[in-house]
């Protein structure tokens, strides 16, 4: 990161030297806003300011521009190589009110930069992920960028990406001229590190990194009405300490889209001790006061980590450990418009309240993508171990479906614990095949499984797996249709009035050293309860 050295130098060394227009003790140059007409007053416009010390730190070859204490209201701040934006304890960037129908400028005569022109714009992908202009924060094409520091962006006049309005904000159409729905939003930059500061707010999309390498994502605190981050067609990255609260939309999202209008994979990605969820209020993570949603608020808990749902690439080299989830969905891995998701492990998990089984790995055919190159994907050598849920709704079990004629293949879990709460009582019939379907861990219907819906895999093994359930439940624990070879060693699950196991056109079946059933070796099982 072109030494930086942030390290080096305490809060009120780097206030003072700013002042005098000196360096940090490792020699980097600093830029105070306020030296550049910036008022952090919260009332007064600051970005012109704030550009202008961002364009001096990069003509004198780098530099870190400082934000002291105080409320810095902002249109779109572009950020350039070689600066790095320091956000001191009490700065808060707040993002100025987009404008309103029938307004050509929003918040002191000003608007956010405009979208980016792209005729291809909605074709394949959302269009928020095809424009990066329109931003709190942007760059394109830069490098050497970082952002650190304990203040605060707070994307408060930012679009959701949706005409509903959430925690009482005003509502923006993201399409209209000047208006901005992401608080960062990085296009084919490298050599980017973010950390310790927070996003309140963050717009459709807190981060829109695409096509960005040598990434650093570190002790970033999200609290948002979307996604917290989408890692889009990224490579060489690391995401840690991450603290996210994303009732309405996914928390830590790694893509690989057609956003760059050609294919790439999100490639070589760890993600490391994180906390995901759905269940706050909005701001109620940053102000430390932790508001659960309300019984029956209008929230889909998503909240979770996930590949795709854009997925033209691959999703290859990706590890994720000692992670904890609260009140959202779990681990969703996706593979829908041709992408190779492959060499994936997932290990050391703890997760309560889930409103879903805790995996759903969907292999399928939506195929949203150019049609003479765009092909059904793999998914493939996945790894999952280590895992305990507690109290996850058993509507919806964990699922594992490809699509006829395409299977996932090579799933291992080991030492597994969910409990489930059960409380089915009719049992659900096969749910239809859903091949071009939009992948959601309800997109069958209540499934025919209280543990594991299985369909169209071939080689898998689980090891010291174990179900329970808090409430009797009529369906099985593991309902499996067109598995090839499945080995379950040391299982222990319930048995309902339907058994433990459901078989349908499943071969090379068995079973050992288990609970839930006696020893099996079934090659041929079609319509078989155990």
């Amino acid at each position: 990161m072109g030494g930086f050295g942030l390290a080096a130098a305490s809060v009120p060394t780097l206030g003072m030297a700013a002042e005098r227009g000196g360096m940090t003790p490792s020699g980097q140059f600093l830029f105070d806003v306020r030296k550049y007409g910036a008022t952090g007053d919260g009332k007064t416009l600051d970005t012109p300011a704030i550009n202008r010390a961002i364009e001096a730190a990069a003509g004198a070859g780098g530099g870190m521009v400082i934000f002291p204490a105080g409320i810095y209201m902002c249109f779109s701040i572009r950020l350039k190589s070689r600066v790095h934006l320091y956000l001191g304890e009490g700065a808060v960037i707040v993002g100025a009110d987009s404008p309103k129908p029938g307004e050509e400028t929003g918040y002191r005569g000003g608007m956010y930069d405009l979208a980016e022109p792209d005729p291809a714009a909605g074709k394949y992908e959302d269009y928020g992920h095809r424009h990066w202009h329109n931003s709190l924060l942007w760059a394109v094409d830069e490098h050497d960028i970082s952002i650190t520091g304990p203040g605060m962006i707070y994307g408060k006049g930012l679009s959701n990406g949706t005409l509903g309005s959430r925690g009482g904000y005003p509502v923006f159409n993201q399409h209209q001229k000047g208006v901005a729905d992401k608080a960062i939003a990085l296009k084919n930059c490298h050599n980017v590190i973010f950390r310790d500061f927070s996003i309140l707010k963050g717009g459709h999309f807190g981060m829109l990194l695409t096509g960005v390498d040598n990434l650093t994502i570190d002790n970033v605190t999200i609290d948002t009405d979307r996604d917290g981050m989408d890692v889009d067609c990224c490579q060489n990255v690391r995401l840690t300490n991450l603290t996210v609260n994303s009732p309405w939309d996914d928390g830590i999202c790694l893509k690989s889209s057609y956003g760059l209008g050609y294919v790439k994979e999100t490639k070589n990605v760890t993600i490391s001790s994180c906390f995901v969820t759905g269940d706050f209020m909005l701001g109620s993570i940053i102000d430390g006061t932790w508001k659960r949603q309300p019984l029956g608020a209008h929230v889909f808990h998503a909240g979770r980590i996930k590949c795709g749902t854009e997925s033209n690439g691959g999703f290859i080299n990706i590890t994720i450990t000692n992670c904890i989830f609260d009140g959202c969905m779990g681990y969703a891995l996706e593979s829908e418009d041709g992408a190779l998701l492959e060499d994936i492990t997932i290990s050391n998990s703890t997760m309560r309240n889930l409103y879903c089984g805790p995996i759903f790995m969907r292999l399928g055919a939506r195929l949203r993508g150019p049609k003479a190159t765009t092909h059904v994907g793999t998914m493939r050598r996945v790894l999952i171990s280590n895992l305990d849920c507690y109290a996850a709704r058993s509507k919806w079990a964990s699922t594992l479906s490809g699509i006829p004629g395409h299977n996932i293949e090579d799933v291992k879990f080991s030492n597994v614990y969910i409990d489930m709460r059960g409380g089915e009582e009719q049992m659900i019939p096969e749910p239809a095949e859903k091949i071009a379907g939009y992948p959601e861990p309800t997109m069958f219907g209540t499934s025919p499984a209280y543990g594991f819906f299985i369909r169209h895999l071939k080689n898998l093994e689980m090891s010291h797996v174990e179900l329970a359930l808090n409430k009797p439940d009529v369906r099985p624990g593991f309902y499996m249709d067109h598995v090839q070879r499945a080995d379950f060693f040391a299982i222990t699950a319930p048995k309902s009035k339907t058994g433990v196991f459901s078989l349908h056109n499943v071969k090379d079946f068995r079973i050992g050293w288990s609970r839930a059933a006696e020893d099996k070796n079934l090659m041929d099982a079609d319509n078989v309860t155990l």
